[in-house]
């Protein structure tokens, strides 16, 4: 029963999911996810996650020793762990019931298998057709309570992946109340791991952080956001590796949450070694009721399992699951043309006609996108600084006296320098805030987040709709589609830059993603042919969730070229190179105040799937401007490689003064290598940079002159002769 995956061309073949009794057996071309219904117990058990088997590994099943009754749960290793029954590690899920209590005992019923992966209702989640995916659904009772849970497994066997989501349902006659549901959870048997996950905050991103998962203080560790959102602080992804594993090499266990809210991670050694790993809803902000007859279902996780690949086989694993089973946009695996965006240029300093001589520049410079930022928009309360404005999607009649047709219209007319094409034009939104001083807020001060009579606190002048309310879900989907109806816009820039304060429930935390992705699956269903893009103050909501409608994301609100590399590193840990917006910003940088080379900097932005300008351009240098075309047109050639190919870090920013990375498309006729240096040291010798992902077999070109085997790339290197602090190289490679 069940499929396989053909390593050659992707197709389902008989092994992908195999049951045999009551023993179910999950597997990808490297992956092995094994697990069993005990007789006795009639309980589940994991018995293994990791490289490929074709039945339970050897295992010693007697007890570890332990003196005394506290707990002989402690060795179990339960796939879908509950509370209550001597388990005293970390459940993954905990209900309370009407009577008080938080007992549960789930037990197996049944299991159905599904050919292809369906979507979540009302829950961003990957999508794959007969052929590319299997989905294993496994069917829980707790009889005593009446409360049922569906565990669903999908796997997609080309790329070792998993996709696991948990549906609870009340079937009893009382309400209960689900205070912590974990999407994924497995325990793993003794070995030495470490937990790698990205932290950060405002302008750092996704920073790698790697910590040992050891006993006693650091047995139980764990990780959260409690913003609302996914946040800067922590991104919903972390992984276990082998003590070992390092970029290249090694065991790597890979979990990334599917949601754009409020999540917690959690990794706990019990005293007898065997390690459990979590990932699901903050249960802090949870508590979420169910009425008889009614189900709350997860987020999905993906996991994905790297068999002595490294970090880096993992993440790109991640990087194809989702660019061909979760990004739905037809960008997704299309060259994203390059833009300028006005904000750093101008900010709020702008009116009609300069927004068309700015547009006019754009094209005159070989741009194809326009995008006019923050400030175009309010009436009774203008929006020309932080103050006022936030909800009232008109357009300024002070600055836009006959709306926002005529001028964009005439731009748009505007010819694409050394193109046919014709420039287009994008807009800035942030549709879910709203500043007190606006009209909206003078007319639904309740649509706003707030807790009774406590203070409704302002960050940067704004507050936050409720969009668990499906009035305020209709009013941002119909002003926003009376924008973008209202001239040619073909790029809108979705901005989100506050956490959540006074949030009336717990409950309420869930329901506002819930209506947040309704928002967001209606729009971009509307508006098929327009490229969204995120931001939260830059990757404050940089996370798989937010992928399945916005094929990109702003990286960062910091553009300085050597935090970049950190940050654009550290984000493609997880999410493909593809959704990072980068762009080239002036000097000194507005955040670090550092001065670098435009080549420096635009070789920087060209690793992310969108590159664009941050400036005003009849501002930029002449030294500059002379350069520019140049590099445009290189980020162009380059781009089609970065948008689908694969990426290899050859030396990481955090690691060394001289990072590398190279992008290798999937049929390996093109390459192209990037390499740094962000210190340059006197009197030293200079690193070999020494390639992957090449056919060692085959003879490359290097920027159509030299040619070299790719065994000697790969084995022998290349070297470069930087010239002092933040040099940079970017090499074409060509198979002959």
């Amino acid at each position: 029963m069940g499929s396989r995956a053909d390593g050659v061309n992707g197709h389902l073949a008989q092994d992908a999911i195999v049951v045999q009794g009551t023993t179910f057996s999950i597997n990808g071309r490297g992956m092995s996810y094994r697990f069993h219904v005990d007789d006795a117990t009639t309980e589940l058990v994991s018995d293994h996650y990791g490289g490929r088997v074709s039945e339970a590994p050897i295992a010693c099943h007697q007890e570890p020793y332990s003196h005394g009754g506290w707990s002989k749960m402690y060795p179990i290793r339960r796939e879908f762990p509950d509370l209550g029954r001597g388990d005293v590690r970390s459940p993954a899920i905990r209900i309370r019931h009407a009577a008080g209590h938080t007992v549960s005992k789930f037990q197996y019923q049944s299991h159905t298998i599904l050919e292809g992966k369906p979507a979540l209702d009302g829950l961003p989640s990957t999508i794959g057709q007969a052929g590319q995916a299997q989905t294993l659904i496994i069917h829980l009772l707790d009889s005593y309570s009446s409360v049922a849970v569906d565990l669903c497994y999908a796997v997609f066997p080309q790329h070792d992946a998993i996709a696991r989501s948990v549906k609870v349902t009340n079937k009893g006659s009382e309400e209960i109340v689900v205070e912590k549901l974990a999407s994924f959870s497995v325990d793993l048997p003794f070995a030495d791991y470490d937990l790698l996950g990205l932290r950060g905050d405002w302008g750092r991103e996704c920073t790698q952080h790697r910590r040992h998962v050891g006993y006693g203080s650091q047995g139980h560790t764990s990780f959260e956001s409690a913003a609302g959102y996914s946040s800067h602080t922590n991104n919903p992804f972390m992984a276990l590796l082998s003590s070992d594993a390092t970029e290249n090499r090694g065991d790597v266990w890979g979990f990334s949450l599917i949601y754009s809210g409020s999540f917690t991670a959690e990794v706990e050694k019990n005293p007898h070694g065997s390690v459990r790993a979590l990932m699901g809803l903050n249960g802090h902000q949870l508590s979420w009721p169910l009425k008889p007859g009614e189900h709350l279902t997860s987020p999905e996780c993906v996991s994905v399992f790297a068999r002595d690949g490294g970090v880096g086989a993992m993440s790109r694993k991640f990087h194809d699951v989702f660019r061909q089973h979760l990004i739905r946009s037809s960008f997704v695996d299309q060259p994203r043309p390059p833009l300028l965006n006005d904000w750093e240029g101008v900010k709020f300093d702008f009116d009609q006609q300069n927004i068309i001589d700015m547009a006019r520049e754009t094209a005159a410079l070989g741009l194809s996108i326009f995008v006019m930022d923050d400030g175009w928009f309010g009436v009774k309360h203008p929006r020309v600084d932080d103050h006022a404005g936030l909800g009232d999607w008109e357009p300024n009649p002070d600055r836009f006296p006959k709306g926002l047709a005529p001028p964009i219209e005439e731009l748009t007319q505007f010819e694409v320098a050394g193109t046919q094409d014709r420039l287009k034009f994008g807009i800035w939104v942030e549709p879910e805030m709203v500043s007190p001083k606006s009209e909206l807020y003078e007319q639904h001060p309740d649509w706003v987040l707030h807790a009774g009579e406590y203070p409704r606190t302002e960050i940067r002048y704004q507050l936050i709709l409720n969009l668990a309310l499906p009035e305020v879900q209709d009013y941002i989907i119909a002003s926003i589609s009376k924008v973008v109806s209202s001239a040619p816009i073909s790029y809108v820039k979705w901005d989100n830059n506050r956490g959540m304060h006074e949030v009336a429930s717990p409950s309420t935390y869930h329901a506002y993603m819930l209506g947040l992705y309704r928002v967001l699956d209606t729009l971009t269903a509307r508006f098929p042919d327009v490229l969204w893009e995120g931001c939260a103050s830059g990757g404050g909501r940089f996370d798989a969730g937010i992928l399945q409608y916005f094929p990109q994301s702003w990286a960062s609100d910091n553009t300085d070229a050597v935090d970049r590399l950190s940050i654009q590193f550290g984000i493609t840990t997880v999410y493909p190179a593809s959704s990072m917006g980068c762009h080239v910003s002036r000097v000194p940088n507005e955040v670090t105040h550092r001065m670098t080379s435009v080549t420096f900097r635009a070789h920087v932005a060209m690793m992310g799937g969108s590159f664009g300008l941050e400036l005003e351009p009849s501002k930029i240098p002449d030294e500059e401007r002379k350069e520019l075309p140049e590099l445009l047109q290189l980020a162009k050639k380059i781009n089609p490689i970065v948008i689908n190919g694969s990426l290899w870090k050859l030396s990481l920013p955090w690691q060394s003064q001289h990072p590398a990375a190279m992008y290798v498309c999937q049929d390996g006729s093109q390459a192209v290598l990037f390499a740094f240096q962000t210190v340059g040291t006197p009197a030293h010798c200079l690193p070999t940079v020494q390639l992957q992902g090449l056919d060692a077999n085959a003879t490359y070109l290097l920027d159509g002159k030299d040619k070299y085997s790719g065994a000697t790339l790969m084995n022998g290197g290349m070297q470069f002769a930087f010239q002092g602090d933040f040099d940079s190289r970017v090499v074409f490679l060509e198979k002959l």
